[in-house]
């Protein structure tokens, strides 16, 4: 009898694991509040990191391994990065097979572009909508299980909490939003795939239905959160409607050049402080260069020189995008930038095999903190999720077992937030957990969290915990009070964990390379 998988989450790493779990035998139930077309891997828009060395500059897996761990100021598991590195051209090729339209350089090369933290040609795209083309293709790709019933799509609910026997996930209880009713979905695991924290800021580029209630939920359960003080800032963001809308690493791979006004003329800051890599160093850096400078002066993006035959063939969807909604003509004038809260590489704590604390438990994609350590090169999003995904599927599928389907799960179904609350807690997230952080500051966070009551604070209050925990800068976590890098105390996973009355940090070593 086939094992039943139940995946919480329908973007890129629900269903890549979808797929997988589907040609490693299972039954798949996929479960989410939204159709796939509206998960946020359909918002990524520079690429797909892969070396392909389709341009001939000696690209290999090993180099793409070696620039991903300096990137990570060395927090990733090696184990876990050296496998997605490995696996990163096959999959470009297998998306190639499935109907992703990369653009093509030559008859029938990927083409490559330049992206943050690599020397090398590497991010393999789709004009400036890859996570569209990408998230397209997958669709179609399961809907065709969906009507062979191999797939089983739960649409319109939601995760409540997990069916627990002791240890052993049995399954999970949802709700469906449309008319409340709540069910128990009984199966032989369950994968995580649920997307970042976006819901804890508010303000940021993500999808705020990702609204981090499910990982919230999981580390109330006793779910370890791993490097959650790894938040990271994109660089170059716009207010738009209320959120951030990201100008996307792309428009500098193809020549944009950020510029601040210095004694009345421009002065391109980053490729003075910068000469070899210039507007493309890693994202952490980036972002802070822009945070300080915009203290004093204001920082834009322009794309002005870029050739109008390099705009309509690789960015059309960021020209389109920054004439729709903000109105400019970035073939005319630049945009101002400032940096936004982007992504999370922190989250649920997994091993390689994406294994969570709990048995038959897993996670993968943004929710889980896997591959990017410190900080995440633009261009391995996609990749994480999409290999994630396949990893935590023939994970589950093998390994999942000890299930009784029948036993008396312990279940216990947490409250709804509050708006209120939760518009109070971004408040207090965002002051606190800014692109440079203090003592002060953060005290002064885990003193307001305490007021408030519920899951989403509750996960507040361990990532404030994890910040203030981290004496050091590495990466994405800046502090000005302990502006040096510190390997000898913090070259170490941090782990925070609730038992059921506190929380609790801890670090834990970095696996050693195999």
């Amino acid at each position: 009898m086939s094992k039943t998988i139940i995946i919480i989450g329908a973007g890129l790493a629900g269903l890549s694991a979808a797929l997988q779990a589907m040609e490693n035998g299972c039954d798949v139930k996929l479960v989410s509040p939204f159709p796939s077309e509206r998960a946020q891997s359909v918002m990524a828009e520079g690429g797909i990191n892969a070396a392909l060395n389709t341009k001939d500059e000696k690209d290999s897996p090993e180099e793409h391994f070696a620039d991903t761990i300096k990137a990570a100021g060395g927090l990733a598991d090696p184990n876990a990065v050296w496998g997605m590195t490995q696996a990163a051209p096959e999959l470009v090729h297998w998306l190639l097979k499935l109907g992703v339209l990369f653009n093509m350089s030559g008859y029938d090369d990927v083409d490559l572009r330049n992206f943050g933290g690599q020397k090398k040609k590497r991010t393999a795209f789709a004009q400036s909508d890859t996570g569209k083309q990408i998230m397209t293709a997958m669709i179609d790709a399961v809907r065709q299980k969906e009507a062979a019933g191999t797939v089983e799509r739960f649409s319109h609910h939601s995760f409540l909490t997990l069916r627990l026997c002791g240890n052993v996930c049995s399954g999970c209880v949802i709700r469906d939003e449309y008319s409340q009713e709540i069910m128990e979905l009984p199966g032989d695991a369950v994968i995580i795939a649920s997307g970042g924290m976006h819901g804890l800021f508010g303000n940021t580029t993500g999808s705020l239905s990702n609204t981090g209630e499910v990982t919230a939920e999981l580390f109330r359960l006793g779910v370890p959160l791993a490097n959650g003080e790894m938040i990271q800032y994109h660089p170059t963001t716009v207010e738009c409607s209320g959120k951030r809308m990201l100008i996307s690493e792309a428009a500098r791979g193809e020549g944009g050049r950020l510029f601040a006004t210095k004694d009345g003329q421009r002065w391109y800051f980053m490729e003075e402080k910068y000469p070899e890599m210039g507007n493309l160093m890693p994202r952490d850096i980036t972002a802070r260069e822009i945070w300080r400078i915009s203290q004093e002066s204001e920082v834009f993006l322009d794309m002005t020189e870029i050739p109008k035959e390099i705009i309509s063939d690789k960015l059309s969807g960021l020209a389109d995008d920054c004439m729709t909604y903000l109105h400019k003509d970035i073939q005319t004038e630049p945009v101002p930038v400032l940096p936004g809260i982007h992504y999370f590489m922190g989250g649920i704590l997994v091993d390689e095999h994406h294994r969570t604390s709990i048995q038959n438990l897993y996670a993968a994609g943004e929710c889980c903190a896997q591959y990017h350590g410190a900080n995440r090169l633009g261009g391995n999003s996609l990749l994480g999720a999409l290999y994630g995904g396949r990893v935590a599927a023939k994970s589950a599928c093998e390994q999942a077992g000890g299930v009784n389907l029948s036993c008396a799960a312990q279940i216990d179904i947490p409250s709804a937030p509050q708006i209120a609350a939760t518009k109070q807690l971004n408040k207090i997230m965002q002051e606190a957990l800014g692109v440079v952080r203090n003592e002060d500051r953060l005290l002064k966070g885990i003193q307001a969290v305490q007021t408030l009551t519920g899951n989403l604070p509750l996960l507040g209050s361990a990532i404030l915990n994890s910040a203030l925990a981290r004496k050091e800068s590495r990466g994405a976590h800046w502090r000005e009070d302990y502006p040096k890098r510190n390997d000898r105390d913090y070259l170490k996973t941090t782990v925070a964990r609730f038992d059921g009355k506190q929380i609790q940090i801890s670090f834990v070593p970095i696996p050693e390379r195999r």
